[in-house]
């Protein structure tokens, strides 16, 4: 049975050190070059306006002020977008992208009708971010208001606590009870997770472990506004700015 790995060279025999090192290179490459492609076609198409804005994936039970989402559909400041079992929504709003998971009650904030959001408040639910850097918005949830400052977070909002990792960038979290508990977190890759408590918690900020969100899914959402996170390895990634 042949193994994984290395394909045999032709002839069936397999390569020797040199010759893996070879095949590794040229796909390490092939591979760099692919990338690299398709940062460049996002990078024009957002500079072109033709990133889509909106719905851009959703499945099974999404509506946005009840009724049924479809795709293309623009989300606005003022609407209400609510998720059912097994079901999630992909959308963009400006230069932000936003994963919206299963059991989810999304309120998007800012001037009824407005195209550019200034933050969420998300009810219940799940959702995972990506925002501009240089933009502050605010995710509100039942236990806290985190001050968004050009970051990634993933937010689990429920009434008695909140789970919030800043995934790369700044926040400010700080308690909905407690006006002096609050905490300024810089991260660069999922390092200071955090519970914030609801009210008659004993301590309202606590250390979290990392779940239920993936790098590969923070790549989709920058790719979709035309950047990559900075944790990836490829030209052009966006590295955490300091001070903003």
């Amino acid at each position: 049975m042949q193994r994984s790995g290395t394909p045999p060279a032709p002839g069936g025999t397999r390569p020797g050190p040199r010759g893996r090192r070879l095949w590794l290179r040229a796909g390490a490459a092939a591979l760099a070059l692919q990338v690299a492609s398709q940062f460049a076609f996002l990078r024009g198409a957002l500079a072109a306006g033709s990133v889509a804005k909106g719905v851009h994936r959703l499945q099974g039970d999404v509506r946005v002020n009840g009724q049924p989402a479809v795709e293309g559909m623009v989300v606005k400041g003022g609407d209400t977008i609510t998720t059912g079992p097994r079901s999630e929504l992909l959308f963009v709003s400006g230069k932000d992208a936003f994963l919206v998971r299963a059991n989810s009650r999304v309120e998007v904030q800012d001037t009824a009708g407005a195209l550019l959001a200034t933050g969420l408040r998300i009810v219940s639910g799940a959702v995972l971010s990506v925002f501009t850097p240089g933009e502050p918005k605010s995710i509100r949830t039942p236990t806290s208001t985190i001050g968004i400052r050009g970051t990634a977070v993933y937010i689990e909002a429920e009434e008695s606590r909140t789970y919030a990792c800043v995934c790369y960038g700044e926040a400010d979290l700080a308690s909905s009870f407690d006006p002096s508990a609050r905490e300024t977190v810089r991260t660069r890759h999922h390092e200071q997770p955090r519970y914030i408590m609801g009210s008659g918690a004993l301590q309202m900020l606590m250390t979290a472990p990392v779940v239920n969100h993936t790098d590969a899914e923070l790549t989709m959402l920058e790719n979709l506004v035309g950047r990559w996170p900075p944790f990836s390895p490829w030209p052009g990634a966006s590295r955490p700015r300091q001070g903003y």
